[in-house]
């Protein structure tokens, strides 16, 4: 059987091989979108997924975007690229299930020319091309501001006993926004004013990981806590499970981030005082853009206008969109106003009238 050099050339290009056609992501027409998770984390399928399909078919007419969840398992994502890059993906955008493994991920990409988009959280690798995301720093900056805004309203003399439950430590971002929380909360212990009684990184965000943490924590301080910094809404929500079962919920400050459902319900409750809202749709629109100036081969400066350094001290050109805090004062005219989350859902089981909202 005969198979003719420009046919041989064509397959070569459909797969994603060193064409110049395609090197680099130029003209590419398939693109790879690879989520990390989705159960304990909501935003993944239900705002991600949707929102950064729609931006890069906005964006490259007649593309081809492939979706695929690793389920919390990092080995599964690397098969997931692999299988991609094997179908002709020739632009991967990445939200990395373990920031320092998926650097694999970018080494095979690389050797196809392919280029990589670490998307919300940083890809420990100097051969990344791109990186997309929220200012994480910002994000812990603003959840300490938060707390030494409003500790007074629930610390007393001997009692103002700080919990903190952070994210993954496999998740740069978790590193990020510790930075951000310690550079404001850092002081507040040194002068005394508040106390850290426990502090703790929760293997692969995990909720009931969460709970039992702050169980532990509890236990610990003969339930004499009165702020309880935690990464994100879903283990603020188990946290507050755990305070629930002792009475202690909405006596204690409690953080979180995402504004999910479940945190905007909480903070309608009054058992949860702020989250962050991280814009997705800005995010997932930047991205968008990103994608179709590599596919036309167009400059991207005026898009990735910022810089992020790998723990390499690699500069990677990065989008990194602004994020709000939100408690029940601004919960209206924030995440219910732009329609992230709904007013049926958020005041499922609230009462009327709770933050001008139900």
């Amino acid at each position: 059987m005969c198979i003719s050099v420009a046919t041989l050339v064509s397959a070569l290009a459909a797969c994603g091989s060193t064409s110049e056609g395609i090197a680099n992501g130029k003209n590419c027409k398939h693109v790879a979108f690879l989520l990390p998770e989705s159960a304990t984390a909501a935003r993944w399928e239900a705002a991600d997924h949707p929102l950064v399909e729609a931006a890069i078919k906005a964006n490259i007419s007649g593309v081809t975007v492939d979706v695929l969840n690793a389920q919390g398992n990092a080995t599964q994502q690397q098969t997931d690229a692999e299988s991609e890059l094997s179908l002709g993906a020739c632009i991967l955008v990445v939200a990395p299930k373990d920031s320092t493994a998926a650097a694999a991920i970018v080494t095979k990409a690389k050797a196809s020319n392919v280029p990589v988009i670490a998307y919300d959280r940083l890809i420990q690798s100097d051969d990344l091309a791109y990186y997309a995301s929220f200012d994480g720093v910002d994000v812990g900056k603003k959840q300490g501001q938060y707390i030494a805004d409003h500790y007074k309203d629930f610390v007393s003399e001997g009692h103002n006993n700080v919990v903190m439950i952070n994210g993954s430590d496999t998740d740069n971002n978790a590193h990020l926004f510790g930075q951000g929380a310690h550079s404001v909360l850092d002081p507040l212990y040194s002068a005394g004013t508040l106390k850290k009684v426990y502090e703790q990184f929760t293997p692969d965000w995990d909720n009931a990981k969460a709970q039992t943490e702050m169980e532990a924590a509890l236990t610990q301080q003969h339930n004499d806590v009165q702020i309880a910094y935690v990464m994100n809404d879903g283990m603020a929500n188990t946290a507050i499970a755990a305070l629930k079962a002792q009475g202690l919920n909405k006596k204690v400050l409690v953080t979180g981030q995402d504004a999910e459902v479940s945190g905007v319900r909480n903070i309608l409750l009054g058992d949860q005082s702020m989250t962050i809202y991280k814009p997705i749709t800005k995010l997932s629109a930047s991205v968008g853009k990103l994608v179709g100036a590599i596919s036309s081969g167009a400059d991207t400066s005026s898009i990735a206008t910022a810089t992020v350094k790998t723990s390499d001290g690699k500069e990677i050109k990065s989008i990194l969109n602004e994020v709000t805090m939100v408690d029940i004062k601004n919960v209206k005219d924030t995440v219910i106003a732009d329609g992230f989350v709904s007013k049926l859902d958020v005041c499922q089981d609230v009462p009327a009238g709770a933050g001008g909202v139900c």
